[in-house]
């Protein structure tokens, strides 16, 4: 009995909070910032779940919306737990975090985990000193004029090897051809050839 009571007493204090807390700002109102933009609904413990389970289906295209809508270009996406994920489609925010401050966006060990079975410990997966060691050795060797010739050598000889025989057959026969496929192929091609040999 005295079990009871206690519980009873328990949620006598807890049950007040818990509402004060679920509803002094977070349900029926839309998070928005200074500027006016409507960013979706953020609620306790699941952020903005439900909007993001809304738009699963065309998510990049609702993430480009909210993009197009904020004057800067950022917005601040609530997820679960309290975590935040920041969206930009800011070029001088972009350049900052890939380029000036690079070292202040370290990928970390889950990032590495995930993806080095996939992309080995190069460049993309690097951090820190490994980083900035991997870049200078790759930017030095995307300089040089060597690659250039090699670049220039591999896309005329697709060019000319398979490309316009390609598109003088169909030509010759007057046969319609998807062109846009037919350009995929080509620029896949010539990537591969450059960056596989």
């Amino acid at each position: 009995m005295i079990q009871l009571e206690l519980l009873q007493l328990l949620l006598l204090f807890i049950l007040p909070f818990f509402f004060v807390f679920l509803f002094s700002g977070f349900v029926g109102k839309k998070s928005s910032s200074s500027s006016g933009i409507k960013l979706p609904r953020s609620y306790p413990l699941i952020g903005s779940y439900i909007a993001v389970y809304k738009n699963r289906n065309r998510r990049n295209e609702w993430m480009t919306e909210l993009l197009k809508s904020s004057p800067s270009g950022t917005f601040v996406l609530r997820r679960a737990f309290g975590a935040r994920q920041v969206l930009t489609a800011n070029p001088s925010n972009v350049q900052h975090i890939l380029k000036t401050q690079f070292y202040l966006y370290p990928k970390g060990p889950f990032f590495r985990s995930f993806l080095s079975d996939l992309l080995g410990a190069g460049i993309f997966t690097a951090d820190g000193d490994s980083w900035k060691t991997q870049r200078q050795i790759s930017s030095h060797a995307f300089n040089t004029r060597s690659l250039r010739n090699f670049v220039e050598t591999v896309v005329d000889s697709e060019l000319t090897k398979r490309l316009l025989p390609i598109l003088s057959t169909a030509a010759a026969e007057k046969s319609v051809i998807d062109l846009q496929d037919i350009l995929q192929r080509f620029a896949f091609d010539n990537i591969c050839k450059i960056a596989f040999g």
